[in-house]
């Protein structure tokens, strides 16, 4: 969910100016389960990947954080109010460690930020639709992390250990993020016919969206062959998404809402649900920059990064003087 180019895996391909030695060396640490670490050396087409969906997945745990912000005034009780300070907290910290976890891979955070706001780093397109009423932060929670969860549960063993060991604790969160979001949405569908609906009006608008989180279908995902091999990605795509379904069709049911599938059905065969065709129109329209809400949510992380400008230089002139001291 956090790169588009990664799919299915497929047959050992040369990798041009590598040492065949190491590459075979490396290779055997990766299909014996190995983790890969800093000092370790790695095929510069792995690092750059690496650098690709760590960053990427970084810059989503930030962007994550505004459509949800946008709801900390208008939580409807103080509880509520805090359970979400409490998770928009949390993303941001998810959102540090994998891009400490980027930066062993000898990228720097500046680097990596100011290709987000150029536009050539990417971010989930999940957050580039708005939060219209408070049971979107539900159906955030409970859809959006449910995918996220899905996908990051398999990265705990991912092939390179900083990677690898972020996840653990970012998996612990998410968890709680997945639950006080279906929290939220049993309380709302529990409610009023007009609270009722409003859940089930999020659920209609985020349900699609969500789909698409785990990227394209394994037929048209770029790059796939040396990621899947390389245990970057445990799961393909499509995998991923019918897992998804499955586990989250149910639960919908529990609280009396309804997939906005037509399509969906289970099917007894295959002991999976069945569902709707993907509008991937859509999907590729919302990573070029044309989801609802992409230039505001580009706009505010380029205004926040201008506007911290005095923080970071703080820091800066603190630690140079540090330095200076132990120096002395």
């Amino acid at each position: 969910m956090y790169t588009t180019e990664l799919g299915k895996s497929g047959a050992p391909t040369p990798i041009d100016g590598e040492d065949p030695a190491l590459v075979a060396a490396f290779e055997a640490r990766v299909a014996a389960d190995e983790f890969i670490e800093p000092k370790d050396w790695m095929p510069e087409a792995y690092r750059k990947t690496l650098v690709r969906q760590i960053s990427q997945h970084a810059h989503s745990e930030i962007v994550g954080m505004l459509p949800e912000g946008n709801w900390l005034t208008r939580a409807p009780s103080l509880r509520r109010k805090a359970i979400l300070f409490a998770k928009i907290q949390d993303e941001a910290g998810h959102g540090l460690y994998l891009y400490c976890a980027a930066e062993t891979l000898g990228t720097s955070r500046v680097q990596m930020i100011q290709a987000l706001h150029a536009g050539k780093a990417k971010y989930s397109t999940i957050f580039n639709y708005p939060t219209l009423t408070w049971a979107d932060i539900g159906a955030i929670g409970w859809l959006v992390d449910g995918a996220a969860i899905m996908n990051q549960v398999p990265l705990q063993r991912t092939s390179y250990g900083p990677y690898a060991r972020a996840m653990v604790r970012v998996c612990k969160e998410e968890s709680f993020h997945q639950r006080q979001g279906y929290e939220i949405m049993m309380a709302v569908a529990a409610g009023t016919p007009e609270q009722r609906e409003m859940a089930q009006d999020a659920l209609n608008r985020w349900w699609w969206p969500s789909l698409m989180m785990f990227g394209p279908p394994d037929d048209n995902s770029p790059n796939t062959e040396r990621s899947m091999r390389w245990r970057i990605k445990r799961d393909t795509n499509d995998e991923l998404r019918q897992k998804f379904v499955d586990a989250t069709v149910p639960q919908a049911d529990l609280i009396g809402l309804e997939i906005p599938d037509a399509e969906l059905r289970w099917n007894e065969e295959r002991r999976h649900y069945d569902f709707g065709a993907i509008v991937w129109d859509e999907f590729y329209a919302v990573v070029r920059g044309e989801g609802p809400v992409a230039k505001e949510r580009l706009k505010a992380r380029r205004d926040a990064w201008a506007e911290g400008a005095w923080v970071r230089e703080a820091a800066d002139a603190h630690e140079a003087k540090r330095q200076a001291r132990r120096a002395a």
